[in-house]
């Protein structure tokens, strides 16, 4: 598998404008406006935001970069569970907020918003824990509903090193050996959002169960090994629901210099954590005796060499 880096430190790989190469040099991710998180193993900053296969279009392999647009993705959730307009405030901020201004607020528990919420352990994995908690709260601080979200993108294989030295070197692109960690599909993301959507369906104040967010060809990729989203009928809201937020790159026909590429919301599907289990148990057979064949035909093989 072959790819290039398709953005860099936020900006496009080809937009050689000032303020793209500055983010660079100075290693900042202009969504957070921090220092870039991603690194390599000898613990230099990557800065790879998304890669683009070469078949393919691009795919973001760094969750941030779907906080862009002051966390776009939360005021989206937010709005559709709890109704437009609230205000999202820090966590540990929002009693005295929604108390002080007389109003209803979205408490949000997150990275950067407060922190995580301390959670009773499994097996001391922490395998309760959601990357958001949105909690609506009265004008007097009670706390109403609130909703899970988990966000999800793509690891990536092979490695995107070569690139990031052109890039560093003199803006230019070059093709890797980056590839897409496609196996954590099956192997970590939908049994974790199995077992993290039963968690929240026992949840009295969960009434909108898990949303969660992902760019578009890991949807594709999830619904490919669920047997198609047809598969998955459409319910609505409810504790046990799972709902696929799903975001694409607004991609203009001419891109700015000095601007991020826009994303926008591409489809909202809600179905329930039953459906999805039930798909995902189902997985597709081979033909019968495919062991016994394979078997004969190396066995037939060394018989005639």
């Amino acid at each position: 598998m072959a790819a290039t880096i398709f953005e860099f430190f936020g900006y496009r790989a080809d937009d050689t404008s000032d303020v793209a190469k500055r983010a660079a040099d100075t290693e900042t991710c202009p969504i957070s406006g921090d220092t870039c998180q991603k690194s390599f193993n000898d613990g230099v900053v990557s800065g790879v935001c998304a890669i683009k296969p070469i078949t393919s279009e691009p795919v973001i392999c760094c969750p941030i970069r779907l906080y862009a647009d002051d966390y776009r993705i939360l005021s989206d959730i937010a709005d559709r569970v709890f109704g437009s307009n609230l205000k999202l405030v820090a966590g540990r901020d929002a009693v005295k907020h929604s108390i002080d201004h007389q109003e209803e607020c979205v408490a949000v528990f997150g990275k950067g918003w407060g922190g995580e919420l301390r959670l009773p352990q499994k097996s001391k994995k922490g395998g309760y824990f959601v990357d958001w908690v949105l909690a609506k709260l009265s004008n007097q601080g009670e706390l109403i509903e609130f909703v899970a979200v988990e966000v999800q993108t793509i690891d990536t294989t092979g490695t995107y090193r070569p690139g990031y030295d052109a890039l560093k070197a003199d803006r230019s692109i070059e093709k890797t050996t980056a590839g897409l960690n496609w196996e954590n599909v099956a192997k970590r993301i939908l049994p974790q959002l199995i077992y993290k959507g039963q968690i929240l369906q026992r949840e009295e104040l969960c009434r909108s169960g898990l949303f969660f967010v992902c760019p578009a060809p890991v949807f594709e990729r999830i619904m490919e090994r669920l047997g198609g989203q047809e598969g998955l009928i459409r319910y609505a809201l409810q504790p046990a629901s799972i709902t696929f937020a799903v975001y694409d790159y607004d991609m203009p026909d001419k891109p700015a210099p000095e601007s991020l590429v826009p994303l926008k919301n591409t489809l909202n599907h809600s179905t329930t954590v039953y459906k999805v289990q039930e798909a995902f148990n189902n997985v597709t057979l081979p033909v019968e005796n495919v062991y016994r064949d394979a078997i004969l035909r190396a066995l037939g093989s060394a018989t005639s060499e």
